[in-house]
């Protein structure tokens, strides 16, 4: 059974019947949490949008971009992040029961990054929300932070995608399916009609190590573990003298996740990340990101070999407002989380920067552009 104990400040809303870009509705709730205050013009909202296994706890696991004189400051900001559609953490998923109160389990349908965005505008609408000064999500954040530039652009005033792409490549894609198919040798996972009980923990747990070896790059475990040898670092057993210390590293994420979530939940997730394309339906990637005019913040990690560089500046390259700048982290693509404190500045100052330049377009236009704008 997963075991998650939602933070006392998360809360609840009700949406109401969500139409899938794929077909069919879907009644769902969003779990979520809120930090600082809504402003009387309702214009200083910012949007945290979290990666594949993420929940609402923002502050928790982007601790150095939250706080006062921060990027994302509570005096000045009204944050809200909530637990995407489809996950464990609280928000409507696989785990959760449908509208006959019956495990929805495999037979949850299919969603997109779209679907996942409508939810959080949807949300943000409930929250009297009128205007978004940023989106902000690295890794599959990012992915759902292009989609809000796209789905919401009256309201949102600029974004910073994190270590993300226009569409999932290939590299990804196979990736994912190594997983995948880890999840389906489970002889537990039963097509994903396993008991909650009794859920397909090693298959999971084996997905979970091919995600966290892909998520670094070969410099940070060299220089982490090397060949170390007879040293724990955080798994179940103590390591006998003649095994690794990265072996014990990745078998502790392992055992640490089946423990949190949900094999179905992170079928539902990375198959909505394989979707992701900003270009279908809008004349290929080149023709969507030309239509994304707010200020854009596009951040790659330098040795990110899940979504490389080259595929930020190419989002750059298409984007027509749009700041590149590459965090130098030797931890692949976990920095944006690892290497947080240094993207927090990159942030603060896009930020400042378009606040300054905001002021000047309203006092420049002579009341032409309205805050209803």
């Amino acid at each position: 059974m997963i075991n998650f104990a939602p933070s006392a400040d998360t809360r609840y809303w009700r949406g109401g019947a969500l139409a899938l870009e794929l077909g069919g509705t879907l009644s769902y709730t969003l779990a979520y949490r809120t930090w600082g205050q809504l402003s009387s013009e309702r214009d200083n909202a910012v949007i945290v949008c979290h990666a594949l296994t993420g929940s609402a706890d923002f502050d928790a696991w982007w601790a150095p971009l939250f706080g006062p004189g921060k990027a994302l400051d509570v005096n000045r900001d009204f944050i809200v992040c909530s637990n995407v559609l489809g996950g464990c953490y609280g928000s409507t998923g696989p785990t959760s029961v449908d509208d006959q109160n019956e495990y929805w389990g495999a037979r949850f349908p299919k969603l997109t990054i779209r679907d996942q965005v409508r939810a959080q505008m949807a949300l943000a609408d409930a929250l009297g929300i009128r205007r978004i000064s940023l989106v902000i999500g690295g890794s599959m954040g990012g992915l759902q932070t292009l989609e809000w530039a796209l789905l919401d652009a009256n309201r949102v005033q600029s974004i910073a995608v994190v270590a993300a792409s226009a569409q999932h490549s290939a590299w990804c894609i196979a990736w994912s399916e190594a997983q995948r198919m880890s999840l389906h040798a489970d002889p537990k996972f039963c097509g994903g009609n396993y008991s909650p009980a009794d859920p397909p923990s090693a298959g999971l747990g084996a997905a979970r190590a091919i995600a966290v070896a892909s998520y670094r790059s070969a410099v940070s475990l060299e220089g982490r573990y090397g060949r170390e040898i007879g040293v724990a670092h955080g798994g179940s057993e103590e390591n006998s003298v003649d095994d690794f210390a990265v072996r014990d590293w990745i078998r502790h994420h392992a055992e640490n996740f089946v423990q949190r979530f949900d094999a179905n939940c992170y079928l539902t997730l990375i198959d909505a990340m394989d979707r992701h394309d900003v270009g279908r339906g809008r004349g290929g990637v080149a023709k969507a990101l030309a239509r994304i005019e707010q200020p854009v913040l596009v951040v790659a990690i330098s040795s990110d070999g899940l979504y490389p560089p080259v595929e930020q500046r190419s989002l750059f390259q298409y984007l027509p407002n749009a700041q590149f700048v590459k965090i130098v982290s030797g931890h692949g693509h976990d920095g944006f989380l690892i290497d947080a404190a240094r993207l927090g500045r990159k942030v603060a100052r896009f930020r400042s920067a378009n606040m300054v330049a905001s002021r000047t377009r309203l006092t420049n236009t002579s009341g032409a552009e309205t805050l209803d704008s």
